[in-house]
């Protein structure tokens, strides 16, 4: 299959890359790194990308950004930065990939455990989570010959170390187990799944 991976050069990305690179052809996009450059928050940038790349098999996005921040703290500005990438930087992949997607393929979404299980400077980050999860249960009751999907993850023990703090009480999951979450939507038959991988 012909894969394109947003975000192929961060913390789960990168492992993700390497292991569908042993079966697959990947192209790897992210804002500043990898084979083409886009950025998600940016309708118009997407489009580029996908006019300069052509038909996938595959479009596996693990990028996507959101402010943490003490409620109280949080702007309207910095809900925005969730709103603009993480929430409708997908959900436009997701319609303006879809044209460019060969029949019968799938797209997979990141999310994490956040929108399930939140701890305190989190709500932008859990808000757009929580929204991605209702999208795709949603698009996919009318998208025909594509699949639709989105792992959500717990810590990843390769950032436990930068975030423990932050998840008190969270067992870190290792990469391996994500990993396959991934793989169980690219490889697999599964549609509009919230691939949860928490313990």
């Amino acid at each position: 299959m012909k894969i394109l991976i947003i975000g192929g050069n961060g913390t789960i990305g990168k492992v993700l890359t390497k292991k569908l690179s042993e079966k697959h052809e990947l192209i790897i996009a992210g804002r500043n790194t990898g084979d083409i450059q886009v950025d998600i928050a940016n309708s118009n940038s997407i489009r580029k990308m996908f006019d300069q790349i052509g038909a996938v098999d595959a479009i596996v996005c693990a990028a996507g950004e959101a402010k943490w921040d003490y409620f109280d703290t949080l702007s309207e500005d910095d809900f925005y930065i969730g709103l603009k990438s993480k929430l409708m930087g997908q959900i436009m992949l997701v319609k303006i990939g879809k044209e460019y997607l060969n029949k019968g393929g799938s797209i997979t979404l990141t999310t994490g455990v956040l929108a399930d299980d939140p701890v305190p400077m989190t709500t932008s980050a859990a808000m757009v989570n929580g929204a991605i999860h209702s999208f795709v249960k949603a698009a996919v009751l009318e998208l025909e010959d594509i699949r639709l999907n989105v792992v959500s993850s717990g810590l990843v023990m390769d950032a436990a170390k930068k975030y423990e703090d932050y998840f008190p009480g969270h067992n870190p999951i290792p990469m391996p187990k994500v990993v396959n979450g991934y793989m169980k939507s690219v490889e697999g038959k599964i549609n509009g799944e919230i691939i949860r991988i928490y313990e």
